[in-house]
């Protein structure tokens, strides 16, 4: 295997998986339709920094600790699983605070508007996607295959997660485009209540699926 017929083969795989909806595609359709722009990129570059500290630590046979021991890979499960529910629980409990506030339906929240910074998406992001030991799961099993016979391994492993990382990005353009238009109709505190409720479930369910281990 040629070092461009690994490149191409990995986008194919990472391409589809990219293309799947989870929990990325929530995070970030959310935090765009609130408005939120700085804060959706800030999500984006966060997500896309732990797929390429996850391809640089399989590289370098870190991350086959998970895979290796049980303990290790139980410990970041429980952490991640433990953290996505909190942060869905927080949105739930937020819109049912909201919804007993006395404000006009079409008020826009002050602070969504404070809280619409690259650094807390960045964040955010970034630590969704390090305490998720799937992503390192996945890396651990295919990523290995995609390095050539003779490659250095590291350079090769972050260039090919250097690739799944810039399709990450542009199909999170197409995300954040797509929530602009989600967002004329989600203008009303009762809409965003319920943007908030929907994807709150959606991230603690992802939780609870990691904490049992599907």
């Amino acid at each position: 295997m040629t070092i461009s017929s690994s490149l191409w083969s990995f986008a194919l795989v990472v391409g589809l998986l990219t293309l799947t909806p989870g929990l990325d595609t929530a995070l970030i359709l959310r935090t765009a339709a609130l408005g939120r722009r700085q804060g959706a990129w800030g999500v984006v570059l966060g997500i896309q920094a732990g797929t390429l500290a996850w391809g640089a630590l399989t590289s370098l046979g870190v991350t086959a600790v998970l895979t290796a021991s049980h303990l290790a890979y139980e410990v970041l499960r429980w952490a991640g699983a433990a953290y996505l529910v909190w942060m869905g629980a927080r949105m739930l409990i937020g819109t049912f605070r909201r919804e007993t506030a006395p404000m006009p339906e079409d008020s826009v929240l002050e602070d969504r508007v404070l809280e619409d910074t690259v650094a807390r998406g960045f964040r955010q992001g970034l630590t969704t996607n390090l305490l998720n030991p799937k992503v390192g799961a996945f890396y651990v099993a295919v990523l290995p295959q995609f390095i050539p016979a003779g490659a250095a391994p590291l350079a090769m492993g972050v260039l090919l997660a250097s690739v799944h990382v810039a399709l990450g990005l542009i199909w999170s353009a197409v995300l954040v485009a797509f929530a602009r238009v989600l967002r004329e109709r989600l203008r009303t505190a009762r809409a965003r209540r319920l943007l908030d409720r929907v994807t709150g479930t959606v991230i603690a369910a992802f939780g609870v699926r990691l904490a049992l281990g599907d």
